[in-house]
């Protein structure tokens, strides 16, 4: 399937590692040209070095006020234009209802949430029609996952968000979605696993409630992501797509 997306230009927050840079890997081979942001000039030179001359950079922390509209212009002067945005933090911390602090919480809702309110705001001012927003959110939008009461609490509300800034946008032709992964066997994903007394037996609990029995890899993400973010996938908007190997119970 040609995803349409020669020249077209992304931002993508996050970029460096994880989910953010399987998904602009995608891009680029697909043809666009992306910006890719992070909080590390180190890791984000590197990814760079490897997405190749269609990528650039900018160094940004999500949770500075200041960082939404000046990727948003750092893109438009790198490129010229925008066509979309892919919206990814590093998850917050772990813990439970209890254990969780009051600083965490408060630091999570600045990167986290309303680091991604803002950039989606700052999208959506300059996009035009057939441009679109993706939130990179979890699968703790449908069901809470054990330890991670920070991200059960925020991601639910920024799907919320997503939908009804779609409804907001629609009229102007940008679509705006959601992507809720599973157990993608990211940096992250597997620091948590390590964290538990027997990580393989952890890992492999896990695995039990998959139905494809094992976790997902980056890149399998990513060709999901890309392709919702791109002009193949014009009339999807307002829509939570779960990328779980099947996890989800729920509709």
């Amino acid at each position: 399937m040609d995803l349409q997306l020669d020249q077209r230009v992304y931002l993508v927050t996050g970029g460096s590692g994880g989910l953010g840079r399987a998904t602009a890997e995608q891009l680029v081979a697909d043809g666009a040209k992306v910006l890719i942001s992070g909080r590390s000039e180190e890791a984000l030179q590197h990814a760079v070095s490897e997405l190749g001359p269609n990528a650039a950079f900018e160094v940004a922390d999500n949770a500075d006020p200041a960082s939404a509209e000046r990727l948003v212009a750092a893109t438009l002067a790198r490129f010229g234009r925008l066509d979309g945005v892919l919206i990814s933090v590093g998850g917050p911390p772990t813990g439970t209802p209890i254990t969780n602090t009051d600083e965490q919480w408060q630091a999570s809702f600045d990167s986290v949430f309303l680091g991604a309110v803002r950039i989606a705001r700052s999208a959506a001012a300059v996009l035009g029609e057939g441009g679109s927003i993706t939130f990179v959110l979890s699968s703790s939008v449908k069901a809470p996952l054990e330890g991670l009461a920070i991200s059960n609490g925020f991601r639910p509300g920024l799907a919320m968000f997503a939908k009804d800034l779609a409804r907001e946008l629609g009229p102007r032709g940008i679509r705006v979605n959601g992507l809720l992964p599973g157990r993608v066997g990211t940096d992250r994903v597997l620091k948590i696993d390590d964290g538990a007394a027997d990580p393989a037996a952890a890992r492999a609990a896990v695995e039990a409630t998959i139905p494809l029995r094992r976790y997902g890899n980056p890149d399998e993400f990513g060709r999901v992501a890309a392709f919702l973010m791109s002009p193949a996938a014009s009339f999807v908007s307002g829509a939570m797509v779960p990328v779980d190997g099947g996890m989800l119970q729920a509709l």
